[in-house]
């Protein structure tokens, strides 16, 4: 028979030991320059900031519900590898495109003539490297649609990260969160992991990495970074939510980030759109925070090149 007051005591040390590791692992000077940094938006802010190296994070609203807009198109990648890595689908192969596969928004393929050839490697390039949105749907398709990147998803660990959009049951969803839906702590994490080798294969993340490095939007938490200094990410852009997702190689050791945001007050389509200016300062904040001796600026006059930053 268990006794009940050994049992509590294990229990209660346990919980003590867990909530001590946790409270070891958060950077509070980092916690409250972000806290500091997100009070003035008008709308809901979550951060997630993990320090690889140090082994250290930070949260705001890390665990809560964000729309994803575009960064659903990072669990779509991984879909897509994963039916390649399994002999599926071939990274080269040649697909045909078709008007019926047209979708506005983002990107560039919307503007292909009907039955024009594209290799698969292209698909996945224009959906991360320009968030095209004809080929990110066709992506999504071509990995088994909406639930089978979900159950994907969940084998890594990640309950909240999900495609809503075209994926049956998930009305609902769709209508609260649109094409899909993550948590600032999940997405990072996901990030973490390819960028270890861990997600489909070490081969495939690495591919993977490697694409996210290559980002046409960078006007945004990407501007506040050396452009020497490798970084992959993944930007979504609607109305009343902009979010950034970030890994950064710095110099003294790799950290995440997602910024993530909703409830907009602000939606202009202009550069210093709140939201946007918020992705810049948490980046340089960040930046400043892991690479202290670091004395780059952003160029003077480079705002010339950021849309609605002519100063």
């Amino acid at each position: 028979m268990v006794n009940v007051n050994v049992f509590l005591y294990c229990t209660l040390l346990c919980l003590s030991t867990t909530i001590c590791v946790n409270a070891q692992k958060t950077d509070r000077k980092l916690q409250h320059l972000l806290e500091q940094a997100a009070k003035d938006v008008h709308g809901t802010v979550g951060l997630y900031v993990y320090n690889v190296k140090r082994d250290k994070e930070a949260a705001l609203n890390a665990d809560t519900i964000f729309p994803t807009a575009s960064i659903v198109k990072v669990p779509i990648l991984v879909g897509l590898f994963d039916k390649i890595e399994k002999g599926e689908l071939t990274y080269h192969q040649t697909m045909l495109y078709r008007d019926s596969l047209k979708t506005g928004g983002s990107g560039l393929a919307q503007f292909f003539k009907d039955s024009t050839k594209i290799d698969l490697s292209t698909l996945a390039a224009l959906m991360i490297s320009y968030s095209d949105n004809t080929t990110s749907l066709w992506n999504q398709s071509l990995a088994g649609g909406g639930a089978a990147i979900n159950t994907l998803m969940e084998t890594y660990g990640l309950h909240d990260t999900r495609v809503n959009s075209r994926t049956d049951g998930r009305e609902k969803d769709w209508k609260q969160f649109g094409w899909g839906q993550t948590t600032p702590r999940e997405m990072a994490q996901l990030l973490v992991k390819i960028r270890k080798g861990e997600v489909v294969s070490k081969a495939a993340s690495e591919r993977m990495y490697r694409l996210m490095t290559h980002i046409y939007y960078d006007e945004y938490a990407l501007s506040q970074i050396p452009p020497y200094i490798q970084s992959a990410s993944k930007q979504g852009m609607v109305d009343d939510s902009r979010s950034e997702l970030l890994m950064v190689n710095a110099p003294h050791g790799d950290y995440v980030c997602y910024i993530a945001t909703k409830n907009l007050q602000d939606q202009r389509w202009s550069g210093d759109n709140e939201a946007w200016q918020l992705a810049r300062k948490v980046s340089a904040l960040l930046w400043n925070y892991f690479e202290p001796k670091s004395e780059w600026k952003p160029a003077e006059g480079s705002t010339r090149y950021s849309e609605g930053l002519n100063y």
